[in-house]
C-alpha cells in the first residue's frame, strides 16, 4: 500500500493516505446520534413501534426513516477502554470496542472536523478524547466538531455501507474516522463515521442529524 504517512513516534500521529482494500475493513457504517427525546414524529415515521421493547432505543435514518440499529440499552457514560497496545488485536491492530454490542453511549466530547489548532504546543492534548495526539502542516490540532455524537458497536449497525471510493476513510490499518462522516444508510443518505485505526479507537459514531432515535 502507498501510503503518504509521516513517521509515528509514540503516541504521536500524523495524517495518512487511504488505505487499500486489501486491508482488513469491517463491513458497517457509521450512523448519527440520537434526538433527546422521543417526538410524535418520530412515532409516526417508525413502522412498527408496537414491536419495540420498553427501556429500549432504535436509530433510524433521517432521510428515509429506516432502523440503522436494533434496539439499544443506553450506558450511564462512554465506557473507559484501554488504549494499551498491549490490548490491540495483534493482526489488526484494533483497540477493544468502545461499545459493547446492545449498547450506546452519547458522548459529551467534540468529535471529528473541524480541528483547530492547540493553543499549547509544548504540551498538547490528544486530538480528541480517545485517540492519539495529532500533529498536522499547522500544528498540533484538537476537535472542535460535534458533541452527543452517539456511539455504538459497529456491528450494531451492520447495514451501513462504506462511501463511494470510500471517500473520507484513510487511514492506515482502517479509518481513522476523523476526516468526516463515512458511512451511508442503505438509502445512500451520509450517517455516520466509523474510526477502527490502528492508532485510535474502535468504534462507529452516530451523527445526531443525520440519524434520530426512537424510544418505547
Amino acid at each position: 500500500m502507498d501510503l503518504a504517512a509521516l513517521p509515528v513516534l509514540g503516541s504521536v500521529r500524523c495524517e495518512a493516505a487511504p488505505y487499500a482494500s486489501r486491508h482488513r475493513v469491517c463491513p458497517i457504517s457509521v450512523a448519527s446520534s440520537r434526538a433527546s427525546t422521543a417526538s410524535s414524529e418520530t412515532k409516526m415515521r417508525s413502522s412498527s413501534p408496537e414491536h419495540y421493547n420498553e427501556g429500549m432505543t432504535v436509530f433510524l435514518c433521517s432521510r428515509c426513516g429506516t432502523a440503522i440499529t436494533p434496539e439499544l440499552a443506553e450506558l450511564a457514560a462512554v465506557p473507559d477502554v484501554s488504549d494499551d497496545e498491549r490490548d490491540r488485536d495483534k493482526e489488526a491492530r484494533q483497540a477493544p470496542y468502545t461499545v459493547p454490542r446492545g449498547h450506546y453511549a452519547i458522548d459529551p466530547e467534540p468529535w471529528g472536523p473541524p480541528y483547530v489548532v492547540q493553543d499549547n504546543q509544548e504540551d498538547p492534548k490528544p486530538a480528541q478524547s480517545r485517540g492519539p495526539v495529532v500533529c498536522r502542516e499547522e500544528g498540533f490540532v484538537i476537535s472542535a466538531g460535534s458533541r452527543h455524537t452517539v456511539l455504538v458497536h459497529p456491528d450494531d449497525a451492520a447495514s451501513l455501507q462504506p462511501l463511494p471510493s470510500w471517500g473520507n476513510s484513510s487511514g492506515c490499518c482502517g479509518p481513522t474516522g476523523d476526516k468526516k462522516i463515512n458511512r451511508a444508510c442503505p438509502c445512500g443518505a451520509p450517517v455516520a463515521t466509523l474510526a477502527t485505526d490502528c492508532f485510535g479507537p474502535f468504534e462507529l459514531h452516530l451523527d445526531p442529524v443525520r440519524t434520530y432515535a426512537f424510544s418505547q
